[in-house]
C-alpha cells in the first residue's frame, strides 16, 4: 500500500497544498513563489526519492517568513499522515553530504517527539535573496508537526547556497533511510510499542 498524504492549509497569510508520496510516483513539482526555496525542496525530494507536489501562495510582499514556516508545517503534517502508525519503518536515518566545499550532516529519528538541533553558521546572511535564518524556521515548523527529532550540522561552507543545498540533500537522504521498510515489516520500531 502506498504511503501518501495530501494536506491543504489556508490562513490569512498563506495558502498551501501538499501531496507527498513516499512509495509511488516520484515526480517533483514545487512552486512557492521563492525560486531558491523551490530549488532546495526539489533537491530534498529528488535525493530522498519521494514524490512531492507543493504549491504555496503567501504574503511575499511582506517577506518570506510566513510562506516558509507554513510550508514546513504543511509538509510535516503530510509526512506524519503518510507514515500512519509507523509500523514497519526503519525509524532512524543519517546522511553526510558534500556540495563542493560545503559539508552537511543530518541525523534524524521519526520518534514522534519534535526536536530540532540546528548547528549551522552561514558565511552570508542571504541565499537566493532569502534570510538564511528562515531555513531554520522552515525545519522547526516541519519538526513540530511531523514529530521528528532532527540534528543538523553544517560542518563546512564557504558559500551559503552550497551550505543550504548540502543540508537539504542530507535531510532528503536521511529521511529516505528512516522511512524505508525494515526487515520487520509488521513491527513498530520502539520498545514502547508506539511512536507518537
Amino acid at each position: 500500500m502506498s504511503r501518501s498524504a495530501t494536506i491543504e492549509r489556508k490562513t490569512k497569510e498563506t495558502e498551501i497544498a501538499v501531496a507527498l508520496d513516499l512509495d509511488g510516483v516520484r515526480d517533483v513539482c514545487v512552486e512557492t513563489g521563492l525560486p531558491f526555496f523551490d530549488h532546495m525542496l526539489n533537491a530534498c525530494a529528488c535525493h530522498g526519492g519521494f514524490g512531492l507536489t507543493l504549491t504555496a501562495h503567501g504574503d511575499l510582499e511582506i517577506d518570506a517568513h510566513h510562506t516558509m514556516e507554513d510550508v514546513g508545517l504543511a509538509l510535516g503534517q503530510a509526512l506524519k499522515n503518510a507514515l500512519g502508525d509507523k509500523r514497519g519503518i526503519t525509524r532512524f536515518g543519517n546522511a553526510l553530504i558534500p556540495m563542493d566545499e560545503a559539508l552537511a550532516r543530518v541525523v534524524l529519528d521519526l520518534s514522534g517527539r519534535p526536536h530540532l538541533s540546528w548547528r549551522a553558521a552561514f558565511p552570508e546572511t542571504l541565499a537566493g535573496g532569502i534570510s538564511c535564518r528562515l531555513f531554520r524556521e522552515f525545519f522547526q515548523a516541519l519538526v513540530n508537526t511531523g514529530g521528528l527529532t532532527v540534528h543538523v550540522d553544517l560542518l563546512a561552507a564557504e558559500e551559503s547556497h552550497h551550505g543550504l543545498e548540502a543540508i537539504f540533500k542530507a535531510f532528503g537522504r536521511a529521511l529516505a533511510q528512516a522511512v524505508a521498510v525494515s526487515d520487520r515489516p509488521g513491527a513498530v520500531p520502539s520498545t514502547k510499542g508506539v511512536l507518537e
